[in-house]
């Protein structure tokens, strides 16, 4: 005849000091871009610099405070981590320099063959898909013939 187990009794909870505060509901975490193989690393908030795991790559963490921005790199499509304000931004993997647009800086259309969502700097006179490599006509009026370039 089987013995009946009794389950294991629920620990007591720790006793909490008067000092300890609980960390922030993200474990007091941020993140930035590995500066060597591109992937995004958690590291404690107060860490002045990160060691990849994958890549032993150690990255700089910026200043508190630091306002951080993102951008895809139009060469290779790796995503890019950079200081807000910046004008421009190059790519380590590819080294293609990318224009850092502030959201005020840009506008949105779509694509006259494929209606993929497009952005371009607010003046531009057209923008050219990155898909189909179709040019749409955004500043001109509605006559302007819309090219198709085969690049």
């Amino acid at each position: 005849m089987p013995v009946p187990l009794a389950p294991y009794p629920s620990p007591p909870p720790p006793a909490l000091a008067p000092s300890f505060t609980p960390p922030p509901a993200n474990g007091g975490q941020s993140q930035l871009v590995c500066s060597g193989c591109r992937n995004l690393l958690m590291y404690p908030v107060g860490a002045t610099s990160v060691c990849c795991a994958v890549c032993n790559a150690v990255t700089a963490v910026p200043p508190p405070g630091t306002e951080m921005a993102q951008l895809v790199c139009g060469g290779c499509h790796t995503l890019l981590m950079y200081i807000r304000g910046a004008t421009s931004v190059q790519c380590s993997c590819c080294h293609t320099v990318n224009l850092a647009l502030e959201a005020n800086q840009v506008a949105q259309v779509n694509c006259g063959n494929c209606w993929m969502l497009l952005m371009y700097q607010y003046g531009a006179r057209s923008v050219k898909c990155a898909v189909c490599n179709f040019v749409t006509s955004v500043g001109g009026s509605a006559s302007t013939t819309d090219l198709k370039f085969n690049s």
